[in-house]
This record gives structure tokens, sequence and C-alpha cells, in this order.
């Protein structure tokens, strides 16, 4: 079983190449892309990384103008709300009331929003980059921008933590109670190794796994749909038919998956925050 699960997955990652033209399988070395600018420099900036930036710079835009957009309706006393100002409020009000108020409750929930509306923001952002023509890959597909956003959610959740309780946080967060003694030194490491080390590590690895698969599997669809339709003969052709449905019904599949791993991603900060600021868990 073993050597069948390596055998497809070398199958996935490394080209094949079929006759003179031939197909060629989608192959990991997408996610490491040849430097634009600035190559051999510190500063070098690849194809993922201007999509980060692109990402950034749109967000920014974004958000500047629904701040303006709210401050005029809220100066001008205008309770009819714009189209653009309704999606504004939908979508902050979906972080604040559906992520952080249920978990956290009004007061801790607002004082944490802005964390969580910016991991929210930028995850679901550079997620649904993976789907637009011209750009076709995740600006979370390489680890380092979710492991940035799981540092960023762990730093949150001890700081919390420690400024709810002080040391105590520690011994509530490795030593709970009712734990009988003999079995305190096993709690200790197991609650050590599931709190301070594995959450920021599968917060990373969830989100970009689940980028890196989606993006194969895209890339896999449309790349054997352009062999069956321009390169193949005879009754191949046909096939090609069967991998543009599947490339369609996964692209609206990774509209889906984008959004939930967002969610997903902001929910279990949210969650962390709260174990931190529970008196026992």
């Amino acid at each position: 079983m073993l050597a069948n699960t390596l055998s497809l997955l070398h199958a996935v990652v490394t080209p094949v190449v079929t006759g003179d033209s031939g197909f060629v399988s989608p192959s990991i070395d997408e996610f490491y892309p040849e430097a634009v600018f600035f190559g051999g420099t510190p500063f070098s900036l690849n194809r993922i990384m201007l999509i980060r930036l692109l990402v950034l710079v749109l967000l920014l835009v974004l958000v500047l103008a629904w701040t303006r957009t709210f401050a005029k309706a809220y100066a001008s006393k205008n309770f009819v709300p714009s189209r653009f100002q309704m999606m504004g409020e939908i979508a902050v009000g979906f972080v604040r009331k559906s992520i952080a108020h249920d978990q956290l409750g009004e007061k801790d929930g607002d004082r944490f929003l802005p964390l969580l509306t910016t991991i929210f923001f930028i995850v679901l952002g550079m997620n649904i980059t993976g789907i637009i023509p011209t750009l076709n890959i995740a600006g979370s597909s390489l680890i380092g921008l979710p492991l940035v956003l799981a540092l960023g959610a762990y730093v949150t959740f001890i700081y919390a933590g420690f400024r709810k309780h002080g040391f105590g946080f520690l011994k509530t967060a490795l030593l709970p109670n009712g734990v009988p003694t003999v079995f305190l030194p096993l709690v200790f490491l197991i609650e050590l190794l599931s709190t301070f080390i594995l959450r920021p590590v599968t917060l990373a690895l969830r989100l970009t796994m689940n980028m890196v698969a989606g993006h194969l599997l895209l890339v896999l669809c449309f790349a054997a749909t352009q062999y069956f339709f321009f390169e193949s003969s005879g009754i191949f052709k046909v096939m090609g038919v069967g991998t543009f449905t599947f490339g369609f019904v996964f692209t609206l599949f990774e509209i889906l998956v984008a959004f939930l791993q967002a969610y997903v991603f902001t929910l279990l900060t949210t969650v962390y925050i709260q174990l931190a600021l529970a008196d026992d868990h």
C-alpha cells in the first residue's frame, strides 16, 4: 500500500511527457517559479510574491474604500446603505458575529476583531487567486505566508492568556484540574506539544496543503484538456470533454475551499484565544 501511495504521489508531482510534444503533468516546481524582479538579491520577487503584493494592495484599497463609505454614511446619517457599503457590512459582520462574538462574546470579540478580520480577508484573498485567470495560483500555496499568519495567531493567544491569567496561564494550559497525579507528567507533555507546538504548525500546514492540492488538481485537469483537444487524435479528443468538466467542477469547488479555509483558519484562531482566556480548560 505504501508503494502504491508513493507511486501515485510521484506521478502527480513529477513531469510526465508522452509523445513528441506530449502531455506534461503538473510539477511541484510550479510553486517555486523563477524570479521576475531583483533576482539573486534578498528582495527577489517571483510570480507568487507578486500575486501576494497585488492581493495586499487590492485589500488595502478595498478596506479604505469601505472605511470612507462607512464614515460618510455615518456623518450624513444616511441609513440606506449603498450596495458597496452593504457588501462591506455583510463581510465584516460575518467575521464579527459568526466568529468573534460567537466564540468570545461581544467584549472580547470586539477586542480581537481587527486581528480576526485581517486574518480572514488575507487568507480569503490569497486563496481566491488560485482560480483567477492569468494568476492561477494561490498566494497561500507556499508555507511562508500561512506560517506568518499562524505565528500571529500563536502570539495572540499566548498574549491573551498571560494578559488574563499571568503565569497562571501556563498552569491552566499544561496542568488541567482533575488529572490524577500519576498522569500529570504525561498530560504535561501532551498539552505542551499540542498547545504550544502543534497549533501553529497545523494551522499553517492545513492551509498550505489544501491550496497545493487544489492547484495540482486544476492544472492536471486543464493541461489534460488542452492535450486531448489540440494534441491527441481520434476518439481521444472526446476525453477532453470529461477533463474540462472535471476542471470546471473543481474550479467551483476551489471557490468553496478558498472561503472555507479562511473561515476555518480564523475560527481556530478564535477558539485558541477563547481557550487562553478561559479560567479552566
